[in-house]
């Protein structure tokens, strides 16, 4: 009895803080809040999407571009995060204008054998993704307390089940709690910067000069912006806010986006920041230093040899909280993505368990991690496409979108990213098979 008591109590909490939040949107529509305060209901979307940008996968990519070519890379970081600020906008903005999530548009508009189709690839490209942030998140606890990687990834898996409690406690309770492992990741990346010292006058140039030094330059920058666009995080993102925060009217729509889109701003802003950390810091220490380094466990020990231990523990513990928090927007992602386009649902910590396995196989069978994030990327690749592309066919539709339809430029735009993306995707593939 006592039991049933709490968790009705903890019920009508979060219907409470999700009320209040709605009841802050409002005023603010209303014109009631003015100033950076009218931002607070809508911040929080970004943030969990923004995550998906941070997962171990990049890690591995940039450390690798930073200790190659130095400086040289940093525009494509840039470049990068202009396509992301975009293709996010895109994802929201179809949650506000619609009330449905990507997945469920493409459920009514395309026939049940594609959106099975579509379901069936979407997962198996989450279950690729979640297997990068596993491993990430296993190998950051492997690198800063030497536990074994198997009993780390069985402690990876609890810290996941964990996180995915927040959600129970409503989305506030989420959003914070991701804010605050993002803020993590950002303070050991940040304390890295100042530590490695670098040539602010080579970042400048590196991040507004594009150009290459050669055909392998050339295939880590198409690695870096073939993984810039992640099919979890376009489907998640519409669902975060599709019924967030409800317009009564096309203008109301149109506000909400307007607010919303600061958010994608914000939150775009810092996870691009950390990647161009990741180069910069690479490039100090190592390319400065003649070495070039593939490897995590590689780039963790090496920094703790030039740059200190508290350098290299920063480091593990970035990888050890990216980790963590993008599986667990992972498995949130394929929960929207089954109800959305076969409209059936699984408890999400039966589904949290199931992804677990892959990669403690992986494990257990002693495939080397950073190899396993590699090829995790190559699986990705396959299911950009899927979600790229009807996202910029629902949201350039009128019909669909009503006032928040596509500015032509913005389609245009949109339709040369999805083209650029695709095709560098499948090129990877290409190099990465052959």
């Amino acid at each position: 009895m006592l039991e049933q008591n709490a968790a009705e109590s903890k019920i009508i909490n979060t219907h409470h803080k999700a009320h209040k939040n709605t009841i802050s949107a409002q005023a603010v529509l209303n014109g009631d809040i003015k100033g950076l305060k009218r931002l607070l209901p809508f911040l929080g979307p970004a943030f969990i999407a923004a995550v998906a940008y941070l997962d171990p996968g990049n890690f591995a990519t940039n450390i690798t571009a930073g200790s190659k070519y130095g400086y040289l890379l940093l525009w494509v970081i840039a470049a990068s995060n202009l396509m992301a600020v975009l293709i996010q906008s895109l994802s929201a903005k179809l949650g506000i204008a619609t009330g449905k999530n990507l997945p469920e548009v493409a459920r009514e508009r395309f026939p049940k054998s594609v959106s099975i189709f579509l379901w069936i690839q979407s997962e198996l490209v989450i279950i690729a993704t979640d297997l990068a942030e596993f491993i990430g998140a296993a190998l950051g606890l492997y690198l800063l307390f030497d536990i074994p990687m198997l009993p780390a990834a069985l402690i990876t898996a609890v810290g996941s089940f964990a996180i995915l409690e927040l959600q129970r406690r409503g989305y506030r309770s989420l959003e914070a709690g991701i804010a605050a492992m993002v803020l993590i990741v950002v303070l050991a990346f940040a304390f890295q910067v100042i530590v490695a010292k670098p040539d602010l006058g080579a970042v400048a140039a590196g991040i507004f000069t594009p150009r290459f030094e050669g055909v392998d330059s050339i295939m880590l920058a198409a690695g870096i912006l073939g993984a810039t666009v992640m099919p979890h995080a376009i489907y998640l993102h519409s669902s975060l806010t599709q019924n967030r925060v409800v317009g009564k009217d096309e203008a109301e729509k149109k506000q909400i986006f307007k607010l919303e889109f600061i958010d994608i701003l914000i939150a775009m802003l810092i996870a691009g920041a950390v990647n161009m950390a990741m180069i910069v810091v690479s490039a100090a220490l190592f390319f400065k230093n003649g070495l070039v380094v593939e490897d995590l466990d590689v780039a963790f020990h090496q920094f703790s040899q030039l740059a200190g231990p508290v350098t290299a523990i920063a480091f593990g513990l970035g990888l050890l909280i990216a980790g963590l928090s993008s599986s667990s927007v992972g498995t949130m992602a394929g929960d929207v993505v089954m109800q959305g386009f076969i409209n059936k649902r699984i408890n999400l910590y039966l589904r949290r368990a199931i992804t677990t396995i892959p990669p403690l196989a992986i494990i257990f069978l002693g495939v080397n991690a950073t190899d396993a994030l590699v090829m995790s990327q190559v699986v990705l690749s396959f299911g950009i496409a899927f979600a790229l592309i009807p996202l910029v066919i629902f949201t350039s539709n009128r019909q669909i979108m009503g006032g928040l339809v596509n500015h032509r430029v913005t389609s245009f735009l949109g339709w040369m990213i999805s083209g650029l993306v695709v095709t560098l995707n499948l090129f990877l593939v290409y190099e990465m098979l052959v």
